[in-house]
């Protein structure tokens, strides 16, 4: 499980003022219809253990990775070519894509023949693009121990960016770090209410 940061937490790692900037973000109606066609699949993908038996990916990180990354849209394209609802770059897609398969990941909405033939088009069906953001997360997850600052830093920045247990102090990392945060905490608050 990802855990939110907060300022005090995050000990001096320059990270501060980008919390801090989304600290009190609400979700608007607009996010809330972007996520919303998606959510059977967000729950599906978040909900299966990709490395430890019992340990799953928190469907409110991966909610809000994709309004941070791309808004909800499943056609976005980045300046970097990165791809689809969550952003993926095709080269960390398709090694997540091998690697998956190759653990014999078996799944419904997505069939081991689109994973094996994966092009960059398939990125921006949401069913390719929310399994393979889940298994990254959960990767990124069982490495950084749920550290919510080095999943988004290796999502954003890649694993060899992440230096003596710090993110690296990229302008766009720092800041999609304290977006990430900032939504999450605006879901978690959401799911609090509706209990």
């Amino acid at each position: 499980m990802v855990l939110c940061l907060l300022p005090s937490i995050s000990q001096g790692s320059g990270i501060d003022p980008h919390l801090r900037k989304y600290l009190y973000v609400e979700l608007s109606q607009h996010q809330r219809a972007a996520i919303q066609p998606h959510e059977h699949l967000i729950l599906y993908f978040s909900s299966l253990s990709y490395f430890r038996p019992g340990y799953t990916v928190n469907p409110d990180f991966i909610r809000a990775l994709m309004l941070a990354e791309s808004g909800g849209n499943c056609l976005a394209v980045s300046g970097k070519k990165a791809l689809g609802l969550c952003q993926l770059l095709y080269p960390t897609a398709r090694e997540a894509a091998d690697e998956f398969l190759a653990r014999g990941g078996r799944v419904r909405y997505v069939s081991s023949e689109r994973l094996q033939t994966l092009k960059p088009a398939d990125l921006f069906e949401p069913a390719v693009n929310i399994l393979l953001t889940c298994y990254l997360v959960a990767k990124y997850n069982q490495v950084y121990e749920g550290r919510l600052d080095l999943v988004v830093a290796a999502w954003n920045a890649g694993q060899g960016s992440i230096r003596n247990g710090q993110p690296p102090k990229y302008p766009e990392t720092m800041n999609l770090i304290g977006k990430v945060n900032g939504l999450l905490l605006a879901l978690n608050k959401r799911g609090r209410a509706a209990q």
